[in-house]
């Protein structure tokens, strides 16, 4: 079974600066706690080409059976995606993406239990607008809600948002990234996209920030992201970090090997609870969950 809500759990951190000053997050009517429990998001990938899983979820079965998996193991969030961000990947149009994901999504929708979350990993409207008429209950957005369409779109169904910052994009977002002041430059792009969801409609307490581990950034980027986490807080907003078995892991361990990745992963979740983080976005659930409660045990004291 899934973790409970937040909001239904006592306090389980201190005082700690780095985990203060986060307000709740309003997802499906409910606002939850995450400063006294964090969440785990788990990925359900139902492309043929993901970095992480080679296809292994594409087929609607092996994904429902994979979310239900990862609900099980405490994931309290699942997320969907029906076209790969990897570095390089090719688009798909949204008829494709929708075929891909919705019959699983909708399936998980209809077996979940109370209280797990459903998220649609999508930067398309359309897409986004079909899942949440399939269940979902967050548009999780690589681009960062930048396109007015999406963002009519979330204020008309009334669902949290995930703004993720990504300098250029898939296809060109590795060639040379370069700022000035990479903590910086997220944090104000963050404020600027808090800004324009709330013009339109999306009020601050729906939304939550990822700062794109990975997209359009050098592993040094990577690095002074996570080390400036609680420098990226704007608005009280929660903050998503997505580390799992990205390159930059690779690099740093010198390795390939994808499996090689899941052990950092676990010491990364970890860490970023410690730094503020109160949601990653992961591969693996039951490993990444237990990291997360024994840190957040930790910093009780």
């Amino acid at each position: 079974m899934p973790d409970p809500p937040a909001s239904a759990i006592p306090s389980a951190l201190g005082e700690d600066p780095a985990l203060a000053g986060v307000g709740p997050w309003r997802v499906a009517g409910r606002d939850y706690d995450l400063a006294r429990r964090g969440l785990v998001m788990g990925i359900v990938n139902t492309t043929p080409d993901s970095f992480s899983d080679g296809g292994r979820y594409a087929a609607g079965d092996a994904a429902v059976a994979r979310a239900l998996q990862m609900e099980s193991e405490g994931a309290g969030i699942i997320d969907f995606g029906g076209e790969s961000t990897r570095p390089g990947a090719p688009a798909v149009d949204a008829e494709e993406e929708r075929r891909r994901v919705l019959p699983a999504l909708e399936r998980f929708a209809a077996l979940r239990a109370p209280g797990t979350l459903l998220s649609i990993d999508t930067s398309k409207p359309a897409v986004a607008a079909a899942a949440l008429a399939a269940g979902a209950d967050i548009v999780n957005d690589v681009t960062g809600m930048t396109n007015p369409a999406m963002r009519e779109v979330a204020a008309e169904a009334g669902c949290a948002v995930v703004v993720m910052h990504m300098r250029g994009d898939p296809r060109t977002m590795q060639q040379a990234p370069e700022y000035g002041d990479v903590v910086a430059e997220v944090r104000e792009f963050f404020a600027g996209q808090i800004a324009a969801c709330r013009a339109a409609g999306i009020g601050p307490e729906r939304i939550a920030l990822d700062p794109g581990i990975g997209f359009g950034k050098s592993l040094d980027h990577n690095l002074a992201l996570l080390r400036g986490l609680p420098e990226l807080r704007v608005a009280g907003r929660p903050l998503l970090v997505g580390v799992s078995r990205k390159s930059f892991i690779g690099k740093l361990l010198g390795t390939d090997e994808l499996a090689a990745r899941d052990a950092p992963t676990v010491a990364l979740t970890s860490y970023c609870r410690e730094r503020g983080a109160e949601i990653v976005r992961v591969h693996e659930a039951r490993a990444n969950v237990e990291a997360m409660r024994m840190t957040e045990a930790i910093l009780s004291g």
